[in-house]
């Protein structure tokens, strides 16, 4: 499986990289209101209004830094109706693709409830790599309705 690598502060993650439709450079969004600050804002992508999550905010409560390599990387969100929504996921240094197998990913033996899309981890030559789930993801984020209605 390819998995598309990033960091988040000073530790490595990884997506599964086919629900990765595009990744671009970080750009300015417009703000949004009474939404969790993990929000960064939403941006006009090919003619739709799209959503884009901070995952450093998200998982360290500190936004991203503005890195020459801080990119949006822009992932598929299949609705119940068969549809395609967008919603770009901000992360430091997004660096290279890799291939790992499935198998390859270890359980930390740690769930933390707050944070279920934190899945396994791989150790690679760079350090430990840790997966993010994105169905778990879309989940979480799910109940303030950005994917859902999409903006």
């Amino acid at each position: 499986m390819l998995m598309l690598v990033f960091y988040i502060g000073k530790n490595l993650y990884a997506i599964e990289s086919s629900r990765v439709v595009e990744v671009i450079p970080r750009l300015t969004y417009r703000e949004v209101h009474h939404v969790p600050e993990y929000v960064a804002g939403v941006f006009n992508y090919r003619g739709s209004i799209v959503p884009v999550i901070d995952l450093c905010r998200l998982i360290r409560g500190i936004p991203s830094k503005g890195f020459l390599s801080t990119r949006v990387m822009m992932v598929s969100y299949p609705q119940p109706d068969g549809a395609l929504r967008y919603v770009g996921l901000m992360a430091e240094r997004v660096i290279e693709a890799l291939d790992k197998a499935e198998t390859d990913f270890k359980d930390t033996g740690i769930q933390a409830n707050t944070a279920p899309y934190l899945g396994g981890i791989i150790t690679d030559k760079k350090g430990m790599i840790q997966r993010i789930r994105l169905e778990q993801l879309f989940a979480e984020v799910q109940p303030i309705n950005l994917i859902a209605a999409g903006v």
